[in-house]
């Protein structure tokens, strides 16, 4: 019976943590959500959790408290998915005093994401969302 030896352990590559594709001020790099945002809030919070995936009236229990648990849980999503840097103390900041900001970045950061993935792989996942790339999520 022969064993072999392994004598070069594998490696793995350890994922560091990324930032933000754009920072929460940047809502000029997508004036097209930003003006549907201004205009229409809810159904734009509605739309951009719609396209990350998960129930389209999620954003409507905002309204039910002070600290918006559709925000934070959508940023806290994102931040996980994409392996961004952050934690509950600044989704629960971002979300608390910068709400619509708050929703641009994801916004941003969905539709930058998806595309990237897009051009790297044929995943379904993605191709809905690769298709928002310049566009606001109407």
């Amino acid at each position: 019976m022969y064993q072999e030896v392994v004598k070069v352990q594998p490696r793995y590559r350890v994922h560091e943590e990324e930032q933000w594709s754009t920072g929460l001020c940047e809502c000029y790099k997508d004036m097209g959500d930003c003006c549907f945002a201004l205009c229409c809030l809810p159904v734009f919070t509605c739309k951009v959790t719609r396209a990350a995936g998960a129930c389209p009236c999620l954003p409507l229990l905002d309204c039910i408290s002070c600290v918006p648990p559709a925000s934070l849980a959508m940023r806290a999503s994102v931040r996980e998915r994409y392996g961004i840097k952050g934690s509950a103390w600044s989704d629960c900041l971002y979300g608390c005093c910068c709400y619509t900001l708050s929703w641009l970045q994801i916004s941003r950061e969905l539709k930058r994401r998806a595309a990237s993935h897009a051009a790297s792989s044929s995943s379904d996942r993605y191709e809905a969302l690769a298709s928002l790339q310049g566009a606001h999520l109407v």
